[in-house]
């Protein structure tokens, strides 16, 4: 009776890891892009509302995943809508020019333990910087869920010009977070 269970166990295990799941679409309503950042050193946060994504991730195989985001800038959220207009325009995120910006993956790398390296290109106001982010990848029922934090310096996008450059009043560094929900469906 033993021999029968101790098979049965192994084909059960053998059978969901050879059954690996491709998460392919963003549960939009469940996922979040947020990002916090210091205004006169006070921490403030805000989010973008729309954005689209393409993803292949299949945890098993890492390095044949591939991600893409386009992130609505017209959507973002600083908390006052006096604020949201004044980050649309110019000086900032010059949305009437670049109402997009976007980030492509170029490789994903396991650590281990459920954590990988995203490495790609994030563009925003027409400027293109490499970018690392660590992400950690969990099962969240029959989805999967992925966080990624990283940071980011807005001069290196030319966000803030002018008056706004000087880091006294909102700080250079600003922290991206990512609470994606993925399914396998289409």
């Amino acid at each position: 009776m033993k021999n029968k269970t101790l098979a049965l166990l192994m084909f059960a295990c053998g059978a969901s890891a050879a059954t690996a799941a491709e998460y392919t679409r963003i549960i939009p309503e469940k996922s979040a892009i947020k990002f916090v950042y210091r205004q006169m050193n006070v921490p403030m946060e805000g989010s973008f509302a729309r954005y689209s994504s393409q993803l292949r991730f299949d945890p098993a195989k890492p390095a044949a995943a591939t991600a893409s985001f386009q992130i609505d800038l017209n959507t973002i959220d600083t908390g006052a809508t006096d604020a949201d207009e004044e980050v649309r325009g110019k000086l900032w995120f010059n949305t009437k020019a670049f109402p997009q910006a976007s980030f492509v993956s170029n490789s994903v790398i396991a650590l281990g333990g459920n954590r990988f390296e995203v490495r790609g290109k994030l563009t925003i106001k027409g400027k293109t910087q490499d970018i690392t982010a660590p992400l950690s990848f969990s099962q969240d029922g029959p989805n999967g869920l992925f966080e990624a934090a990283f940071s980011i310096r807005r001069a290196d996008f030319a966000i803030g010009e002018g008056a706004w450059a000087d880091f006294g009043t909102v700080a250079n560094d600003v922290q991206i977070k990512i609470r994606l929900l993925a399914s396998t469906s289409k």
